[in-house]
């Protein structure tokens, strides 16, 4: 008969590991649930699984251009938790949500991950084997909680984490659409101008023979050299790119233009709030999941996506690492504010330092959103002016010329 190794909760919460004889996975799950325990985890003995399916595996088609989106992710993380909640085993609940999931890459891997975890592997180690959808933060969090017994609530824990740190990324997305579609109809406006109307008045002030006013002679220059040079336009953008691509490729590029998004108008305060709310969310919510502190500020370091903060945090694994204390190096590397070094001082002293990292997010977020708006507000009418003073000045340079006639004939 099959021997079924298991983990389980027991009535006290304790976690047991053990094995049971049964004849089928449901007889095994029937056993366990018979005796009081949750399982959280059960497979079929190794050699026994390899003899009862040899050379078992499934044929997945290969989806081009399919990526994991992060709603799906977090829809996956809400739901697995509620099944985890309801008592069902791991590779069950994996099972099922994989059904829901529409053909793709997502699919894929849920299938992958339920295989790998009735081979043997642990949930968080069948994770692990897919970093692009599941991140160092996820799997910590999923392998805390396994640690624990409580995979349900890191879970939902997680599902929380990651839709307020969407909703963010949104709502500052969103806030950019307009201005971005403004330029986009502006600069083709001025191109159509610039191509078609300014050389029609080229030719009429060729036929007067008379010097130009030099705005007007620039603005036929610009005219002149975008018409031999327009095809060069779309590279433009890709160049700008490219050359940053290049900058950042360096140590001390990365560190320069991470400063300058951090010291940039309006943007660089929402980048600084931003990150200092993901930041103060991943470690608040890391701790609270039973991540050890030195262990969570690297997961920390590589989620943040800004070196200069990055820098700052691995000063802080440094000091901990020394029995120093996190406000320390938060204070001299001056990113972060007085009062928020002030609230994790207090978390550290009080022993309550996960909450008060989850207030001071939710704090930053609301900043966050005020500037968004503010930014929003500040863009219009800077558009507007931009616009104005564009066609004002071609009207003016286009006009020079004419006041100059109408002059010389009085």
């Amino acid at each position: 008969m099959p021997v079924f190794a298991y983990e389980a909760i027991d009535a006290s919460g304790q976690k047991v590991s053990r094995e049971v004889n049964a004849s089928s996975k449901d007889d095994a799950l029937k056993q366990i649930r018979s005796q009081g325990l949750r399982p959280t985890r059960i497979a079929m003995k190794a050699k026994q699984a390899a003899q009862a399916a040899p050379e078992k595996k499934k044929k997945r088609g290969i989806v081009l251009f399919d990526r994991v989106k992060q709603s799906q992710i977090v829809t996956f993380t809400s739901q697995l938790s509620t099944l985890q909640d309801a008592g069902l085993p791991i590779v069950r609940s994996v099972k099922i949500l994989e059904t829901q999931q529409k053909p793709g890459k997502f699919k894929d891997q849920l299938a992958a991950v339920a295989e790998e975890v009735e081979g043997g592997s642990t949930f968080s180690e069948a994770l692990a084997k897919f970093p692009k959808s599941f991140d160092k933060l996820y799997v910590s969090m999923v392998k805390a909680g396994e640690a624990g017994g409580v995979l349900d609530v890191i879970l939902n824990r997680l599902a929380g984490f990651m839709e307020k740190s969407q909703k963010l990324k949104k709502k500052v997305t969103g806030a950019m659409i307009y201005p971005i579609a403004v330029m986009t109809v502006a600069g083709l406006i001025l191109t159509g101008i610039m191509l078609y109307v300014v050389p029609s008045f080229q030719s009429m002030f060729k036929d007067l023979g008379q010097n130009l006013p030099a705005p007007t002679q620039l603005l036929l220059s610009m005219s002149q050299a975008l018409k031999s040079y327009w095809f060069l336009l779309p590279g433009v953008p890709f160049t700008f790119w490219l050359l940053l691509k290049l900058v950042a490729r360096s140590t001390k590029g990365k560190v320069l233009l991470a400063q300058f998004k951090l010291k940039m108008p309006v943007f660089g305060l929402i980048i600084k709030k931003s990150s200092i709310s993901r930041f103060c969310r991943t470690l608040g919510t890391l701790i609270s999941s039973g991540v050890p502190i030195l262990e969570a500020l690297r997961i920390v370091k590589d989620a943040i996506g800004n070196v200069v903060i990055s820098n700052a945090i691995e000063e802080v694994h440094g000091s901990i690492k020394e029995g120093d204390t996190i406000a320390g190096p938060l204070r001299q590397s001056g990113i972060f504010d007085e009062l928020l070094v002030n609230m994790i001082d207090v978390g550290e002293e009080t022993g309550e330092l996960d909450k008060m990292l989850i207030k001071i997010a939710d704090n930053y977020d609301v900043d966050v959103d005020v500037a968004v708006e503010g930014m929003s507000s500040l863009l219009e009418p800077m558009l507007i002016v931009g616009m104005g003073g564009a066609v004002g000045f071609i009207v003016i340079a286009l006009f020079l010329p004419l006041i100059e006639i109408i002059k010389s004939i009085h």
